[in-house]
């Protein structure tokens, strides 16, 4: 049964896609796009509410130490953890939610910040293409649900979930995906100490910690902004752990994970474990994130250091590896025993509602039990 918080979201999608149809070569007339150059139909385009730049980016991110951000972040919210160079910053989905881009750079890399609410896909990418940094925004445009973004340059159109360009010049580069993961606060905090989090005075007036989408995270609704396409293998809100690596592609089921918390799994020839530990809040449950159900916090990594694949397991509701007896976090980093300080492997994976990852990845395996 669909929940009341979600009807509402629900009647304006349909609406407002019954009033504005798909995109069309002539209704794209204000932008700068090169529609001649294109990977798709630009009928496979929907205007998802707000146009172009009605959701902000943020094009200059300022950042606060750990202690000054708990004064306005709760323990358990969600944040994207980023980890490059030695530098560690969280991005706070409560800041996300409301404007999907930050364009920042990390150890002087520049990167690009990005999450969809309605797919849940929160994915870190180089923004550095053919030599050049590019800044990005929000088209106000979707494709199979999810956030087409675009850049300031060429007004290219470029999917989310994918990294590829899609539409205008830049076809068909790919920007390259970059490890992160959604953990709680406090894990991040434990984690990275010196950690800087996204500050919160954006120059935006947003009612940050507020979730607009109340409701819409429920295995029981259908995917706002989607229609007539069957993902089949499992329920579309469902959400899944996705792993990919070159042309394969993995989904390792919530229903699955919560109950099992630590994976043992080869993919492809690559030996992998799957974490997944009490933590994190869900960003579009309640109105209140930090009111929201625990739905946990994920990390995959590879299993072999320095040349002796390690195999995990659960004990008292800490991870362990059996061959050297070290305990394990979240971010895969051994915090006692032999191995204390080893990091392992971030192997590049993301948690999404099945629908998205289904939509894109279709021919992808789903882990059953074992």
């Amino acid at each position: 049964m669909v929940s009341f918080k979600y009807l509402a979201i629900i009647i304006f999608s349909l609406s407002f896609f019954a009033s504005c149809g798909r995109v069309t070569a002539q209704n794209l007339q204000q932008w700068n796009t090169n529609t001649e150059k294109t990977l798709i139909d630009l009928s496979e385009l929907q205007y998802g509410g707000p146009g172009k730049d009605g959701i902000p980016s943020i094009d200059n991110p300022e950042f606060v130490s750990n202690s000054q951000a708990g004064k306005w972040l709760s323990d358990k919210e969600p944040v994207i953890s980023l980890v490059s160079g030695g530098e560690a910053r969280a991005y706070p989905l409560q800041i996300l939610i409301w404007h999907e881009i930050v364009n920042d750079r990390i150890s002087g890399e520049p990167v690009l910040v990005t999450f969809c609410p309605l797919c849940y896909s929160a994915i870190v990418f180089e923004r550095t293409v053919d030599g050049e940094v590019l800044e990005f925004g929000v088209s106000g445009l979707l494709r199979n649900a999810d956030l087409v973004m675009y850049d300031r340059k060429t007004e290219t159109f470029w999917q989310q979930f994918t990294g590829r360009a899609i539409v205008g010049d830049y076809v068909p580069s790919r920007l390259k995906q970059i490890p992160s993961q959604i953990i709680s606060f406090k894990q991040f905090r434990d984690s990275y100490p010196d950690g800087k989090v996204l500050y919160r005075e954006t120059g935006f007036d947003k009612n940050y910690g507020s979730n607009p989408y109340a409701g819409y995270d429920d295995v029981d609704n259908p995917p706002a902004f989607l229609e007539g396409v069957e993902t089949g293998k499992l329920p579309p809100m469902e959400k899944v752990i996705g792993v990919k690596m070159g042309k394969k592609t993995k989904g390792y089921p919530y229903s699955i994970t919560k109950e099992e918390k630590v994976i043992n799994d080869n993919f492809g020839n690559t030996q992998i474990v799957v974490f997944h530990m009490d933590g994190a809040l869900s960003a579009l449950d309640e109105t209140a994130i930090a009111e929201s159900r625990e739905d946990g916090s994920t990390g995959v990594f590879k299993r072999k250091i320095e040349g002796q694949t390690l195999t995990f397991e659960l004990r008292s509701n800490n991870i362990y590896d059996i061959q050297t007896q070290s305990q394990w976090n979240i971010t895969g980093k051994a915090v006692d025993g032999p191995l204390k300080g080893t990091q392992l492997k971030t192997v590049t994976y993301g948690d999404y509602f099945a629908f998205a990852w289904l939509v894109f990845w279709p021919k992808t395996e789903i882990y059953k039990h074992k």
